[in-house]
């Protein structure tokens, strides 16, 4: 496996909807917040997907200087960026610094080859005294990894294309 560094994504249209070319890094791509949302029920998980059940969310709304103030707590966010992970790939998203420094990370699963979409991913604020985001913040950095060569098993799972 190697990494595909943040020109060769843009060469090859991974990303599309970015903001900026300064998220385009040596080691992938940084993503941007574009909503938040709280959670409002209980979801359920199983094994073949079919009593799958995902937690109902309601949106938040930035304030009229463009910032929202987080309590501690787990919210679902939804990212600016479009992605497409071509079937010889994987992608793994790892928090900025600056997020784990102000006592916040976020946790998403493996982005399949195949895959694409606007995703969302989970957002945990551990700081007890919360955390205030900018509208488009760079939250997370987005790692491509090629792998040795092509799957002939590619994402058709629920979420792809989610979120247009």
């Amino acid at each position: 496996m190697s990494v595909i560094e943040g020109k060769g994504i843009r060469k090859e249209e991974l990303v599309s909807d970015y903001l900026h070319d300064l998220q385009f890094q040596g080691a992938g791509v940084d993503l941007s917040l574009k909503e938040v949302r709280v959670f409002e029920g209980s979801g359920r998980i199983d094994f073949d997907n079919s009593k799958r059940k995902i937690s109902e969310s309601r949106k938040m709304e930035f304030g009229s200087d463009g910032s929202i103030h987080l309590k501690a707590g787990c919210y679902k966010i939804l990212y600016n960026e479009y992605v497409r992970i071509p079937s010889d790939c994987i992608a793994l998203a790892f928090p900025r610094s600056s997020l784990l420094r102000c006592g916040a990370f976020l946790q998403c699963a493996v982005w399949d080859p195949g895959y694409e979409g606007r995703s969302e991913s989970l957002l945990v604020v551990a700081n007890q005294q919360g955390i205030t985001f900018e509208r488009n913040a760079r939250v997370v950095q987005l790692v491509f990894f090629r792998l040795e060569s092509k799957t002939a098993k590619k994402y058709r799972g629920k979420y792809q294309g989610e979120n247009k």
